[in-house]
């Protein structure tokens, strides 16, 4: 699907220079005084996008100021209950049981930022131009889409093909994203959704301004404005935070957190799907032969890597805990540089000489580790940090690479490994099988079944590996209230937040 450019788009720009650990507490911040509605509030993130088009624009950044915010779909999912699928422009949805219709209820009252009422037309005409512009982001979610129509004014019911278990989470994406018909919006500046909050100024290279929307069909936001404040560099940002600039920022380095330690913050971590990834090219010698692909597992201590971060959990496998078909997989790998050497030379493969190429977002201490863990079962690592669109033509478009990393943070993207095509160029038919089972059915629990069978054998085949799971640490000001804890570099819903008059 076409989500996989987002999420190696994203993967890249979300906190790129962060790796934090579990630390910290979950517990929420009481504040010192009344909920203030005229307040506004003021949040550190890392990463500007680079304009405002949310449909022709990949990288995370821009989910995460606008989706939610000021852009909504029929459904939306919520971080901190485990990505459930919740109600958003639609109020209820039924899914035939052959789980080919699904037939939504739109809600009414809803009029976009420029006053005008949301329609079933609006609706339809979105997901068909989703659906059919390949320019659109993700817009091969919808596929396997075969029509979309709106019998009555409240009514919309789309129709697939063949069943997709996670189409309702596609909804959730991009391409689900609903849009006035014949909007003349010029998108890469201005915005135009149905959202709590609308956009009021881009201070371009600095920071974006969200206002309270009035005319929101839902419970007002909490507060009159959000200031999100671009401070990517990290001293920077624990300094804004200290003088009191800003009163939460997102991915804070933890060996800086301490310097927060002055009883206005509270440090919270929260789960999410960043995937630190360590990418092989299956379609090349000599990643070609799993033995030099497990050697190179084996040779690679993550805790030593993790406690050299200060960041992260261990993840052994391609699906992260939030995600369906999650199981620990700890037991498939370990550190054990004498068989990593063993291997090596079954395959033939001594005195091999590989290239890492790595965007140079990352701090080096990744590649640092990685050609010190290598250098120690004889294999000779060069390093080759290139800028992002580099990265993007050579690697994921060219596929001209031995191993790569990058941080994949998107959720439910094990398609990666059930599609050729993709950089990783895994070719399993088995896995492909099983992943297309696992959208076939519309049982939830035997869905996540095949996943979890699928992802063993990616996991047993040495296909990737996955060198931790980012937990970022959020520092929040005690006298803000209900910031969302998870999933926080790819969406950040902020109208439920307040901030205390005191």
């Amino acid at each position: 699907m076409l989500r996989r450019t987002a999420l190696a788009t994203s993967a890249l720009l979300i906190g790129a220079l962060l790796f934090t650990s579990c630390t910290g507490t979950s517990t929420e911040p009481t504040p010192v005084g009344a909920a203030d509605p005229n307040a506004t509030l003021t949040v550190r993130l890392s990463l500007e996008p680079s304009n405002l088009d949310i449909r022709r624009t990949s990288g995370a950044a821009l989910e995460q100021a606008l989706v939610d915010n000021v852009y909504q779909g029929l459904v939306t999912r919520d971080g901190d209950a485990d990505n459930a699928i919740v109600p958003a422009l639609a109020t209820d949805w039924t899914i035939s049981p052959d789980g080919l219709t699904y037939t939504f209820t739109l809600r009414e009252g809803v009029t976009f930022h420029d006053g005008s009422a949301l329609t079933a037309e609006d609706v339809v005409t979105s997901l068909q131009t989703a659906k059919d512009d390949a320019t659109i982001q993700n817009s091969a979610d919808l596929a396997g889409v075969a029509s979309i129509a709106s019998p009555d004014p409240t009514t919309v019911v789309v129709t697939l093909a063949q069943p997709n278990i996670d189409f309702l989470f596609a909804l959730t994406g991009r391409a689900g994203l609903v849009f006035k018909t014949g909007d003349t919006t010029n998108f890469e500046t201005a915005t135009n959704g149905t959202g709590p909050f609308t956009v009021s100024s881009w201070n371009t290279g600095q920071s974006l301004t969200l206002a309270r929307n009035d005319a929101y069909w839902g419970d007002a936001a909490g507060v009159a404005e959000v200031v999100l404040d671009y401070i990517p560099d990290q001293s920077a940002a624990i300094n804004a935070a200290v003088s009191g600039d800003v009163d939460v920022a997102l991915e804070i380095d933890p060996e800086l957190q301490g310097q927060l330690d002055t009883g206005s913050f509270q440090i919270e971590s929260g789960l999410t799907t960043d995937k630190g990834t360590l990418a092989f090219n299956n379609a090349r010698a000599p990643l070609d032969d799993q033995r030099v692909r497990e050697a190179l597992r084996l040779s690679i201590d993550r805790e030593a890597l993790i406690d050299t971060l200060g960041a992260g959990q261990p993840l052994y496998g391609p699906i992260p805990p939030l995600d369906p078909g999650y199981e620990d997989l700890s037991g498939s790998i370990s550190y054990d540089p004498d068989r990593a050497r063993e291997l090596l030379a079954e395959a033939g493969a001594e005195n091999l000489e590989l290239t890492l190429t790595i965007p140079s977002v990352y701090p080096g201490s990744i590649p640092t580790f990685l050609v010190s863990s290598f250098a120690d079962v004889g294999v000779t690592l060069r390093v080759d940090s290139v800028d992002f669109p580099t990265w993007l033509t050579t690697v994921y478009t060219n596929h001209d690479y031995d191993l790569s990393f990058v941080r994949h943070v998107e959720a439910r993207d094990f398609s990666n490994f059930a599609t050729p095509t993709y950089y990783f160029g895994y070719d399993n038919a088995e896995v492909q099988s099983l992943y297309a089972q696992a959208l076939a059915t519309t049982d939830e629990q035997q869905s996540s079944d095949y996943l979890a069978e699928a992802a063993r054998i990616v996991s047993d085949e040495d296909a990737a590996d996955w060198l931790f799971l980012s937990t970022p640490l959020t520092a929040v000001g005690t006298h803000v209230a209900n910031f969302p804890e998870n999933s926080l570099n790819v969406r950040l819903p902020l109208a439920g937040v307040t901030v205390s008059s005191e």
